[in-house]
């Protein structure tokens, strides 16, 4: 006795699957200049390692004899495979099959790969495109009646966050439930010109308020990745998503259970730039270039920037010192010369709690002037953001080291590091720090002093001469005020020395934090 038959069904089930929409639908998804779920997933994992769970999911019909006529798949293609050789766990939605919407899904296979990511405890990818699994009103048609909106299986939405890595992807044009999805991720992105994110789209957005808008205007990643800050990273092509996606993930570790994996470095960590002696203007209003400053110190091309479009006073991202993984968190002196402002705050919240969550040591590059001042500032909420931005640094318990390059001025300065704990700092000599620095609080710490002298200019520049000389981060260490003074060109072999021992802590700090990232 043989199955073979049943095998032969099996096999021919599988490939109606892989005919997704049909022909036509396919070739509209790539006259549209995009690849299908199943090319995409092709692009993205290693060769041959994709293995597909419930690709049999479908709608069928029958005939009088019970022979399958009919086939349309599960508009939702869910498996595992490898990346770099990696294990992962990829959805991704199929546009080709009802745009993705919730009326052509069978099962949950959504909410299965996720559970799936979780108890297996693998990094989880999302292909996002269409509606990401959400509402259509057709619904209504099929089942002849309406719902109340519920969220069946976000508990284990959240609790991903907290357990291994999710990046999203917007494929397409994503709306409701999909852009959620988006969100609720550590790493998201979008494609320029094919992208488009939204609460809503076009029409139900020209039906609530009776003009008609175009989707790259509503929702175009130009947007998200540079306005609201809804996804970290914009990319140009299908092609440099899937590499972006490798990239990010390779820094980070399988699960909080696990370490950052070490790669072999060529960089050698005595590497001593001698462009980092002169990096630092003299003139504290001059601005740099803080890029140039971390490529010096880390290992060579490893710097993977997160979210440059948005709170760029505030750079942050992964990079490597000989070979470990690092976050790494620097002020931009060419954006409000440095200031953290409210997006630069959540900003900083957020890649904080990613380092925490993943066991990542974090570098910070400090040429912080402080909060940004002003009615804008005050009206952005800039105070409230920045004290959340405060918590995270203050509640993170990961390996940190702070150094000071430049500025490191009043509450937002204070943040550099957790001053309840080891502080574990380092400063140039071109430091420069207190509560305010001394060209503004001159003016009001001796303002009835300045306003009864005969020229008031002259005595505020008086007073700034004389203060100026207590200024000297040479003084603040006389008062161990500051542990270590640097040779900026020592700064690398002395931060490949602290990785180094950062990662003999890391093993005894991993698993799960008591609180998942904020989004």
């Amino acid at each position: 006795m043989s199955w073979q038959d049943e095998v032969d069904e099996l096999r021919r089930r599988e490939e109606l699957a892989k005919q997704m929409g049909g022909t036509e639908r396919i070739q509209r998804q790539h006259d549209n200049g995009r690849l299908t779920v199943r090319e995409r997933i092709d692009a993205l994992a290693d060769e041959n390692s994709f293995h597909e769970i419930g690709a049999l999911a479908g709608k069928a019909s029958y005939s009088d004899d019970g022979k399958l006529e009919n086939f349309t798949p599960s508009n939702f293609v869910l498996g595992t495979a490898r990346i770099n050789n990696r294990a992962v766990v990829i959805g991704g939605d199929d546009f080709t099959v009802r745009g993705g919407a919730a009326d052509a899904k069978v099962g949950d296979k959504s909410g299965y790969g996720e559970q799936y990511a979780l108890e297996m405890r693998l990094p989880l990818v999302r292909l996002i495109d269409g509606s990401g699994g959400g509402g259509s009103v057709k619904t209504l048609e099929m089942v002849g009646h309406s719902y109340v909106p519920a969220l069946h299986g976000f508990e284990t939405t959240m609790k991903l966050m907290g357990h291994v890595p999710v990046v999203c992807a917007c494929m397409g044009s994503v709306a409701g439930l999909g852009a959620v999805r988006t969100t609720i991720s550590h790493f998201s992105l979008m494609i320029k010109n094919t992208s488009q994110l939204f609460v809503a789209g076009p029409p139900v957005v020209e039906r609530g308020f009776g003009k008609p808008v175009e989707k790259n205007e509503l929702g175009g990643s130009h947007i998200h990745a540079h306005g609201s800050g809804a996804v970290d990273n914009e990319v140009e092509t299908e092609q440099e998503a899937f590499d972006t996606i490798a990239r990010f993930l390779s820094y980070l570790p399988q699960n909080v259970w696990q370490a950052p994996a070490r790669i072999d470095s060529t960089d050698p960590v005595g590497r001593r730039d001698e462009s980092l002696l002169s990096v630092i203007p003299r003139d504290r209003r001059q601005m740099y270039q803080i890029r140039d400053v971390i490529h010096s110190v880390v290992d060579a091309e490893s710097f993977f920037e997160i979210n440059p479009g948005y709170g760029e006073s505030l750079v942050v991202g992964l990079a490597r010192l000989d070979g470990y993984s690092v976050g790494l968190m620097a002020n931009d002196t060419h954006y409000h010369g440095g200031a953290v402002n409210a997006t630069a705050s959540e900003k900083m919240m957020r890649f904080v709690d990613l380092c925490d969550t993943f066991h990542i040591p974090l570098l910070n590059l400090v040429d912080n002037p402080g909060f940004l001042i002003g009615t804008k500032a005050e009206e952005e909420g800039t105070v409230r953001l920045g004290s959340r931005a405060l918590m995270a640094c203050y509640q993170a318990s990961i390996p940190w080291v702070s150094v000071i390059i430049r500025r490191c001025y009043g509450v937002a300065g204070a943040g550099h590091g957790n001053a309840d704990r080891l502080n574990l700092r380092y400063a140039w000599p071109s430091a420069d720090w207190g509560s305010l620095p001394i060209e503004g609080g001159v003016q009001a710490a001796y303002r009835r002093d300045i306003e009864a002298a005969e020229d008031p200019a002259a005595r505020r520049r008086e007073l700034e001469d004389m203060l100026e000389q207590y200024r000297s981060p040479f003084r603040t260490a006389e008062a161990f005020g500051i542990e270590e003074i640097i040779d900026p060109r020592d700064t690398r072999p002395l931060m490949c020395e602290w990785i180094r021992r950062a990662y003999e802590i890391i093993p005894t700090q991993l698993g799960p934090k008591a609180r998942t990232p904020r989004p």
